[in-house]
């Protein structure tokens, strides 16, 4: 299906100027937002929209330090708290009072804080392969590559390097996806090789974080009240069997979809993503 899109920016409370694509923000009944992953940006989603079609207004925004939003000169203020409140500050310049948010990784993990503080806002959400804990391996896997990948020299490098890094949780994908994967994380420079789209302290953000102050469950446990969807990659070492146990035991009503071949995390191209989405949209005025 077709889909209007507008390519947006706005202010931050502290004066970044931040990205967004706006799609078919005429259409009537519950918007959707959808959130990146800690490395992603709003090119993960355009295959939802188009998915979405003309049923919904989808809004995918860039979190600072990532595609076409500003970087933030003080790294420290790469954290999910920062997100949340980029987020709320563009709903509330769109005047959107309540909203569906499809976030994956990063983005779920904001869900659930948005949910902990304005649950009435939230019509439903759909988590892609994060909970509130974080396996230590999948951690320590993210931790290891994020702001130290080596430069691709062309963007058919660029492809080889997306298939080496998830191929195995991603089996029997062609060429055509690879090149697409790297479509979505690397951005064109000057002199046309690929770089990654996004602020390279944000790994040292992830490295160098501190405590958590809050309890992630109780974000999590927030989420009751309203219609909540897992989508898990089965392959994930993010999310692993034993977290989606504990999570369905603290929220019976939560409607699990696993992903079958595919690890951290689903693309939501998937067939089970995209009924999940769909139902999801059936259920919500």
């Amino acid at each position: 299906m077709s889909t209007n899109e507008k390519s947006r920016t706005y202010q931050s409370h502290d004066g970044l100027e931040l990205f967004y694509r706006d799609y078919n923000g005429e259409m009537p009944g519950t918007p959707v937002i959808c959130l990146p992953g800690l490395t992603r940006n709003s090119r993960d989603f355009i295959h939802v929209a188009e998915h979405i079609g003309e049923r919904r207004r989808v809004i995918a925004p860039d979190f600072r330090g990532r595609g076409f939003s500003a970087h933030d000169a003080n790294w420290k203020n790469y954290h999910p708290g920062t997100y949340v409140t980029d987020t709320w500050t563009l709903l509330d310049e769109l005047g959107i009072e309540t909203v569906i948010i499809i976030g994956t990784s990063l983005g779920g993990l904001c869900a659930m804080a948005m949910s902990a503080m304005n649950a009435e806002r939230l019509a439903a959400v759909i988590m892609n392969d994060v909970g509130p804990e974080i396996n230590p391996a999948g951690l320590a896997r993210i931790q290891s590559y994020v702001g130290k990948q080596t430069p691709p020299k062309s963007w058919d490098e660029a492809a080889d390097q997306a298939f080496e890094a998830y191929s195995d949780t991603m089996p029997g994908l062609p060429r055509t996806y690879w090149e697409r994967m790297a479509w979505r994380a690397y951005r064109e420079g000057p002199d046309g090789v690929p770089v990654l789209d996004y602020d390279q302290n944000i790994g040292r953000a992830v490295r160098e974080v501190g405590a958590q102050v809050a309890d992630p469950w109780v974000f999590f446990e927030a989420l009751k009240p309203v219609p909540t969807t897992l989508l898990w990659g089965e392959g994930s070492d993010i999310l692993t069997r034993d977290i989606v146990d504990k999570m369905l035991a603290r929220h019976e009503e939560m409607r699990l979809v696993p992903v079958a071949n595919r690890g951290h995390a689903p693309q939501l191209d998937e067939p089970e993503c995209l009924a999940a989405i769909d139902d999801v949209l059936e259920a919500t005025p």
